[in-house]
């Protein structure tokens, strides 16, 4: 069996999340869809978002949907990235933490990787790894 998995993230605000990665992590939406058409979506949902393709990072794939009312923070799940350049992965490690939390600062470790941790504004846990 061959499969896939493909991040989907529950958001209070898919736009502004697909923003903050993409300024983080370079990357691109390829396809959007709002409620809009859906039969029986209140007029006050129907602009939010059903389904957004994004593409961060050097090809890694998110999904992204509003939710239609408030999201619970999650801490057992989060996303980890490794880098090819250690510029790269401490430029990302400064931007995903703007607003967020630092869990774990992005340095040299035991292991011989440099490894970082951050809680973005929108509560994704992010591991930053470079290999070197």
């Amino acid at each position: 069996m061959q499969a896939q998995i493909v991040t989907f993230i529950i958001s209070e605000d898919a736009r502004g999340q697909a923003d903050f990665y993409i300024q983080a992590l370079g990357g691109e939406i390829g396809l959007l869809n709002t409620f809009e058409n859906m039969p029986g979506i209140p007029e006050a949902h129907q602009h939010k978002v059903m389904h957004m393709s994004l593409t961060i990072g050097g090809g890694n794939k998110l999904i992204l949907t509003d939710a239609f009312q408030e999201t619970a923070k999650s801490t057992n799940m989060g996303l980890a990235i490794t880098f090819e350049r250690e510029e790269d992965a401490r430029a990302a490690y400064s931007h995903l933490g703007n607003g967020g939390t630092e869990k774990y600062p992005f340095a040299l470790q035991p292991w011989g990787a440099y490894y970082g941790e951050v809680v973005d504004r929108y509560g994704m846990t992010w591991q930053l790894v470079y290999q070197g």
